[in-house]
């Protein structure tokens, strides 16, 4: 009987199915397909699983990835004056030389290739931790570790091209870059229209085969300096029946020089340091031997690209994001401490104080949300849709906290020179933003886009089953999905029992977290219903929807932080994450629900979100207790920023150099700071402390933090 119910819906739904979902084409299907799933998928289901979010154990770092991170990476931070390399546009050569020698370009690839084989984490906390001293130099380490070839030649490569580059790329004689995207092609870049035409050519005696390839590529992170270039092309036989010589996007590696090839003048992303630049080919011949896993592997470039980004994309500018957020966060905490107005420090005016915990409850979660899936990374997953999240949301949280702090900061924010505290990172933000898919198209076409196929229990066998003209399948796939949203509407209005065991400590945020996951299942099968794949279309719409599972996504990984920390003393501040992420996401639902193009759709929305209770703004109470403690515990401030590292010089510098001095007076320095406001002698003030000498430094050293630089003026341009 059931399967023949199964049978029947399946006959009268192919049709009408088949019309509103389109066929994939081969570039869709790879983006489609990248990856695994993770917790993602439970939470888009309605039905997370709290145990088995805990169940993802942190690899702890090994020794050598514990002795790289206190001594290379503390190492070559010492030597990295942010300003003067923004200044010069580039590192100096003892730094260039460093990264090769101590093999920052081979973290990725394995000991026996010479490199360091570090994990998922240690390679992002690398990252995280130069970034916080110079961006262009943290850049300059990701690339070969995430966007270059090293993991697509680990993966696809020959054994005679791992044999050959992996050495020379681990101790930095080979330097690699990667060129995607072209000037008409940047989101949508499986669009590309460099084209190589399969040819045989008489090299040496023999009888060659490979590509003619022409090509221009633009915005190649380390193009001006790479002695190596990897190249995606669409690959063309023109010996094949029509409709049948597109063989597909391929990737090769060529060598600098290559006769065709030239590397172009440098791009200046917002005047930053790091290496970035066009390449073009004209006529180049590209051999099957370096075609990217040889002549088999013609084609596949797309799928090897996909998934490769599904597990890039959560490490390097994810890591970028967290250093911004942490410098953010210590800068405007640490100078609201020093920087005195009406004879407060303005980190306890309201209004300032305020904006510090909500920064510190976002770093927090965004924080918690990229170990749990760099941990994720070393269990052997390829999480792309949570990748995604990562990219998007870790950037964008890392561009607030910096606009933030340039609030915070005011005329010392504005004021470029040695002693600013964020403005080169405030110039770098947006680059984040931008690169590896830009996070307006991401936050729509991937991760819900995706999500909706990958982490939805049902579509993708309703796909499948359409795709294979299977009316029983479909049918079965129907009539399963039909049960699935009934269950979400009625856990969304009657309530969602907690599946598994979240923290104790966290146990109602958890029933909150299980509430809102029914209530977005809910919400995305009625929009997909109602709107089918006009869904794909209606951006504003499917943005919503990638933004909730994101916000989601976010605070179940505040839950799997305070388990895997165990830092009780932090229970405020996972709180506020998860309370802040839940309350983003029932807005946005709430938003999502009203735009909703029919009236009874809108109506059954909104029936589905009123049983959500306790679900609203932290408190201005909450947020200045944080603050609070923020101010009063310094050991919390580190660990909410662990990975700030030393510069050689510099404004940051400078303010490590006073809240040290701070702590070391403890509360001499308030009275200090009236003193001096009426003497207007620094030797004067000191001398009223119990420790004379070091209430000095203290005053000096706060000095240097609140002062700003002047340049000479040279009348003749003005």
């Amino acid at each position: 009987m059931i399967a023949w119910l199964a049978s029947a819906i399946g006959r009268a739904a192919m049709r009408p199915f088949a019309k509103a979902l389109p066929p994939l084409g081969d570039t869709e299907r790879a983006a489609l397909e990248a990856g695994t799933v993770g917790f993602e998928g439970q939470l888009f289901a309605g039905r997370p699983d709290f145990s088995a979010l805990l169940k993802v154990k942190p690899l702890p770092f090994t020794p050598a990835e514990q002795s790289f991170l206190d001594n290379e990476v503390r190492e070559l931070c010492s030597m990295l004056d942010d300003h003067a390399i923004d200044q010069a546009g580039d590192m100096p050569p003892e730094v260039w030389r460093f990264l090769r020698e101590k093999r920052f370009f081979g973290m990725i690839i394995p000991p026996e290739y010479g490199g360091l084989g570090f994990g998922h984490l240690a390679h992002a906390t690398v990252v995280t931790r130069i970034a916080t001293v110079n961006v262009a130099a943290a850049v300059t380490v990701m690339v070969p570790n995430s966007l270059g070839p090293a993991e697509l030649l680990l993966r696809y490569g020959t054994l005679a091209q791992k044999q050959h580059y992996l050495p020379r790329l681990a101790d930095g004689r080979e330097l690699p870059c990667f060129g995607l995207t072209a000037p008409s092609a940047g989101s949508d870049a499986a669009s590309i229209p460099d084209r190589g035409t399969l040819v045989e050519r008489d090299i040496n005696g023999q009888k060659v085969r490979g590509f003619v390839v022409n090509f221009d590529k633009r915005y190649i992170t380390l193009a001006p300096v790479a002695t190596v270039v990897g190249l995606a092309f669409h690959a063309y036989d023109n010996t094949l029946p029509e409709g049948q010589r597109d063989l597909g996007i391929t990737c090769a590696l060529l060598p600098v020089p290559t006769g065709g090839m030239e590397i172009g003048r440098r791009h200046l992303p917002m005047g930053s340091a790091f290496m970035n630049g066009p390449i073009h080919g004209r006529e180049v011949f590209v051999p099957m031997d370096s075609i990217i896993g040889g002549e088999k592997q013609v084609g596949q470039g797309w799928r090897m690209l996909m998934e490769c980004l599904a597990a890039g994309r959560a490490i390097s500018l994810p890591a970028l994001g967290s250093a911004m957020q942490q410098g953010a966060l210590f800068v405007v905490n640490g100078y609201g401490q020093i920087r005195e107005q009406f004879g407060l420090p303005i980190a306890r005016f309201h209004a300032i104080a305020g904006i510090i915990a909500e920064m510190s409850a976002e770093l927090y979660a965004t924080d918690a949300a990229r170990h749990y899936t760099a941990a994720a990374l070393d269990e052997g997953q390829q999480p792309s849709v949570a990748s995604a999240i990562l990219k998007v949301h870790l950037t964008e949280a890392g561009r607030r906290a910096v606009n933030h702090g340039m609030d915070i900061l005011g005329g010392k924010g504005i004021i470029a020179g040695p002693s600013n505290l964020l403005g080169i990172g405030y110039r770098h933000a947006p680059i984040a933003i931008t690169v590896e898919g830009a996070n307006l198209l991401t936050r729509a076409l991937i991760i819900f886009g995706q999500g909706a196929v990958r982490c939805h229990p049902h579509v993708l066998d309703e796909m499948k089953a359409i795709e294979a003209k299977d009316e029983q399948a479909l049918g079965q796939a129907l009539w399963l999905h039909v049960r699935h949203v009934v269950r979400n509407l009625r856990r969304s209005v009657f309530g969602a029992s907690l599946i598994g065991l979240p923290p104790a400590d966290l146990k109602m945020e958890a029933q909150l977290i299980a509430r809102l996951s029914t209530q977005y299942g809910f919400t995305a099968d009625l929009a997909m219903g109602l709107l089918g794949g006009q869904l794909k279309r209606l951006e504003l719409l499917s943005a919503r929807l990638g933004d909730v599972l994101a916000h989601l996504y976010i605070a179940s990984a505040c839950l799997w932080r305070y388990q895997a920390d165990g830092h009780p003393d932090l229970l405020p501040f996972a709180q506020a994450g998860i309370r802040q992420q839940l309350n983003r996401a029932h807005s946005i639902l709430q938003d999502l629900h009203a735009n909703l193009p029919s009236a009874p759709a809108r109506w059954l929305g909104g029936v589905s979100l009123r049983a959500t209770g306790g679900l609203h703004p932290l408190r201005d109470v909450q947020l200045l207790a944080l603050a609070e403690l923020l101010r009063t515990r310094r050991d919390l401030v580190d660990k909410l920023c662990p990975d700030l590292s030393l510069p050689k010089q510099g404004g940051q510098f400078d303010l490590v150099e006073a809240l040290s001095l701070s702590a070391q007076l403890g509360e001499d320095t308030s009275a200090l700071n009236k003193v001096l406001r009426h003497s207007q002698s620094m030797e004067t003030a000191s001398q009223s402390a119990t420790n004379p000498a070091l209430a000095l430094r203290y005053l000096q050293a706060a000095d240097r933090v609140i002062q700003v630089d002047d340049v000479a003026h040279n009348p003749e341009t003005a």
